[in-house]
């Protein structure tokens, strides 16, 4: 699924499937290919990739088929235009609390490469660009995706106005910092933090922009917010699966032959 197809299922509310890949090892891109995801997710907020680095991995997925999900490290346009001109297919802007933020982000992704006065006349002032330049941007930034981290009480309380700013392809909520922020850190099963999932699943759907939520923790629950209306899924990662994987093994041997361990640690949430 290229970026294209994937801005369209996501205001369709098709549901799409992904993951959140860590290693740039070039032997992990077929074995990712061949899990049937339709997209990949590429964290640049709390991973350390150089950019060149991360070029390459955007690339290669691109290449296969899998449309390379950027989040870049802060809400700022120009971070968004690294992605992109690195070869992402779409960019995830983290911790938005306000509309000023969408809109600068929005212009960088829908009006690329437009920068400076120009750009603030067409986002700001709403003075569409003439032919050719219309077209142009058009068909130039039609694949590029639009996604947002809803993940703080300031966004909830905004959810609105922010979803109100045209260019939004969907909404990803961040779970860590969302349950921190309100106050109940990493209890993924207070109503609080679940009754605020339900508010922008069903917020972000009801004006037909994506939403889902990146979780690592129960696939059964990211079935429940699917039947919500969630059709954005990014399911756990590459390190924590294998961690999972491996742990499960280890312990299967140290039972068949009565031995004893100290009890490893999953990785953080990402």
């Amino acid at each position: 699924m290229n970026g294209l197809a994937l801005r369209a299922a996501l205001h369709a509310g098709t549901r799409v499937y992904g993951t959140l890949i860590t290693t740039p090892s070039p032997h992990w891109v077929k074995a990712v290919q061949s899990t049937g995801i339709d997209f990949v997710f590429i964290d640049t907020e709390h991973i350390p990739l150089e950019r060149e680095t991360l070029s390459w991995m955007c690339r290669t997925y691109a290449a296969l088929g899998l449309a390379p999900i950027v989040r870049i490290p802060s809400p700022d346009p120009y971070e968004a235009c690294v992605a992109l001109d690195g070869g992402a297919e779409g960019v995830l802007a983290p911790y938005i609390e306000t509309p000023e933020q969408v809109r600068r982000l929005a212009g960088a992704v829908r009006h690329r490469p437009l920068k400076g006065a120009l750009l603030e006349r067409i986002t700001h002032e709403g003075i569409a660009p003439e032919e050719p330049l219309r077209s142009y941007l058009e068909n130039r930034c039609a694949g590029n995706v639009l996604l947002i981290n809803i993940e703080s009480v300031p966004a909830l309380d905004a959810l609105e106005e922010i979803l109100e700013v045209p260019g939004i392809d969907a909404v990803q909520v961040g779970p860590h910092d969302l349950t921190t922020s309100l106050g109940v850190p990493e209890q993924y099963d207070h109503p609080l933090f679940l009754n605020a999932v339900e508010k922008i699943i069903r917020t972000a759907r009801a004006r037909r922009i994506g939403a889902g939520v990146h979780f690592w923790l129960s696939v059964e629950r990211q079935i429940e917010w699917m039947r919500m209306g969630a059709n954005l899924t990014v399911q756990s990662a590459d390190i924590t699966l294998f961690t999972a994987a491996l742990t499960r093994d280890i312990r299967r041997f140290r039972e068949a032959f009565d031995e004893t361990a100290a009890p490893g640690q999953m990785p953080d949430a990402i």
